[in-house]
């Protein structure tokens, strides 16, 4: 759970430039690649993790903008658009209406009663969880995965070492 903002602010810097560091490497072909039936596409995937930006912290009382509707658009041009314009709108909604002493005001988030600093907290972990899923869709479908919170394989190519030791 965040006790400040900045702590907060901090953290989502870093995430939601990876989460666009991650979707700059999709193409418009693969968005709609899975790997089975009965799971989300890279497009749905991805879209999911934008919709989610206005959706969860909607539910905390702020008023984000952004989409908060199934229908994903068929570019990563359009996701990645809407994802920077709903990212950038956390960060002004909370920094204009949501202080230090309220993260451990309580809301009801989906049944359960979760203080606010427990919501961005799960915002950034849902977004780290479904970027995961993302990154292992793309090595599948043959794409670049670049790194997050290290390099990838193919960026410790690059550097010349092995990334497999």
């Amino acid at each position: 759970m965040y006790r400040t903002l900045q702590d907060f602010l901090t953290d989502w810097e870093y995430e939601s430039a990876m989460t666009l560091k991650v979707f700059e490497h999709i193409n418009d072909e693969s968005l709609s690649l899975k790997s089975y039936d009965d799971v989300r596409s890279m497009a749905r995937l991805c879209w999911h993790i934008t919709e989610t930006l206005k959706e969860m912290p909607g539910h905390a009382g702020l008023n984000i903008e952004g989409v908060a509707d199934d229908q994903h658009p068929a570019s990563i041009a359009a996701i990645i658009d809407t994802y920077t314009r709903s990212s950038a709108s956390i960060v002004k909604e909370l920094t204009v209406h949501w202080s230090d002493v309220q993260l451990t005001d309580m809301v009801n988030m989906y049944g359960e009663d979760w203080a606010k600093g427990t919501v961005l907290s799960v915002l950034v972990r849902h977004q780290s969880h479904h970027r995961g899923q993302l990154t292992i869709l793309m090595r599948q479908a043959g794409l670049q995965v670049p790194g997050v919170y290290g390099p990838s394989k193919e960026e410790w190519a690059g550097m010349g070492m092995n990334p497999m030791e």
